[in-house]
C-alpha cells in the first residue's frame, strides 16, 4: 500500500526562475528543516541518475537519487541510505517536486510518496499518526522553499551556509 503527503502553494516568481533554483540539487539545506549540509555524489549534477547525500542535524544522513526528471517541470527522488533502502518508518520512499505556470506565478507541489514498514501494524500506524505528521513536514518544506526562492534567505536554522 502506497501513501502520500502533499502540499501545494504559489511561488511569486515565473516558472523559469523557479526551475533555475529547483534544478540545483545542492540548495535543499536552505529550506528542508534540520539539514546541515548537502554533498552531490559523483556523476550527473542534474537529470535522471543525479544523486546527493543530505546531512541531518542528528548526525544521520540520507541519500536522494533522481529517478524521474521532467525538464522545467520537476523531478522524483528516491530516499535511501546507500544500498540499505529507505530509512524507518518507511519500506520505500520518494519525494516529488513539481512546478507549473500559473500566470506570472508558479504553482509548486511537494509530495512524499511512501510505503510504510511493518506490515499491518505499519499501515495502522500510518493511518493513525504518521500521515498527519508527514503532511505537516511536507507543508513546512513547501513553505520554506517558497520563502527561500522569493527572498534568498535560508529558512532552515540548522544550516549555516559559509560565505564564499
Amino acid at each position: 500500500m502506497t501513501s502520500s503527503a502533499s502540499h501545494s502553494l504559489h511561488i511569486e516568481l515565473p516558472q523559469e526562475q523557479v526551475w533555475d533554483k529547483l534544478r540545483d540539487l545542492s540548495l535543499a539545506p536552505h529550506y528542508v528543516p534540520n539539514l546541515t549540509g548537502c554533498q552531490l555524489h559523483r556523476g550527473p549534477a542534474h537529470g535522471q541518475g543525479a544523486s546527493r547525500r543530505v546531512l541531518q542535524k542528528n548526525g544521520q544522513w540520507l541519500d536522494e537519487t533522481v529517478e524521474e526528471w521532467r525538464e522545467g517541470e520537476g523531478f522524483l527522488i528516491r530516499l535511501h541510505r546507500g544500498a540499505k533502502g529507505a530509512p524507518p518508518p518507511f519500506r520505500q520512499a520518494w519525494f516529488r517536486y513539481a512546478i507549473a505556470p500559473d500566470g506570472t506565478r508558479t504553482r509548486f507541489t511537494a509530495s512524499l510518496i511512501y510505503r510504510p514498514a511493518g506490515g499491518l501494524f505499519g499501515r495502522l500506524l500510518d493511518r493513525l499518526l504518521l500521515r498527519r505528521a508527514l503532511n505537516k513536514v511536507v507543508a513546512q518544506i513547501a513553505v520554506n522553499l517558497k520563502v527561500f526562492y522569493e527572498t534568498g534567505e535560508t529558512q532552515n536554522p540548522a544550516f549555516k551556509p559559509r560565505d564564499i
